[in-house]
């Protein structure tokens, strides 16, 4: 079995290739929505995150998002220690996953921080989601109802379009005038001819 590590900044649109690739019938771990529900179910995360940002963070056990982001969005220590938190849990969890994963050819985790956390070391292949900076703003401010300049914050707390492309080993354009479907199959083609990557 492969493992493709696919990511995409936020408004990327990697989520919806990853629709796609399930409706493929391949299995797709979305890191992303998963440390979110471990944010809220690991006494580890709840414990490390209150003792460092204070007991006001949970409100009857659910992570307060607003004050989070606030936290740490802009803040790179305090991204950096929520992150150094969060990201074993979450890849822990992600091995327990994939080791249930039998008899298929291709397994995907996608994760906008697939660099950023190092989970990009334990994948044989990456792909990146691509589109321009406009379009994702766009996209993130439509989707969330946020302003602009929080977007923009979002968009600065991640690595660069340009050094995600480049440690990629393959990239899906989602610009808004290619096709996402012939790419996403095309892709597919490509990592089953693949014998070993």
């Amino acid at each position: 079995m492969k493992i493709v590590g696919l990511t995409g900044g936020i408004g990327s649109g990697k989520s919806t290739v990853s629709r796609l690739l399930e409706i493929m019938e391949i299995p797709v771990y979305a890191a992303d929505a998963v440390s979110k529900k471990l944010v809220d179910a690991s006494p580890h995360i709840r414990e490390q995150l209150s003792a460092k940002f204070g007991l006001q963070l949970y409100q009857d056990g659910k992570l307060n998002k607003a004050l989070f982001a606030s936290l740490i969005f802009g803040n790179d220590e305090n991204l950096q220690f929520a992150n150094s938190v969060i990201h074993p849990v979450v890849f822990e969890d992600f091995r327990r996953w994939e080791a249930q994963q039998n008899n298929v050819p291709l397994a995907v985790i996608e994760s906008a921080i697939l660099f950023d956390s190092g989970f990009n070391r334990s994948v044989d292949i990456t792909v990146n989601v691509s589109a321009p900076p406009e379009v994702r703003i766009r996209r993130v401010e439509q989707r969330d109802r946020v302003s602009r300049k929080s977007v923009l914050s979002r968009i600065d707390s991640q690595i660069s379009e340009d050094e995600r492309n480049r440690l990629s080993d393959y990239t899906i354009f989602n610009d808004n005038t290619r096709a996402l479907l012939p790419q996403v199959e095309n892709l597919i083609r490509f990592l089953l001819s693949k014998r070993k990557i």
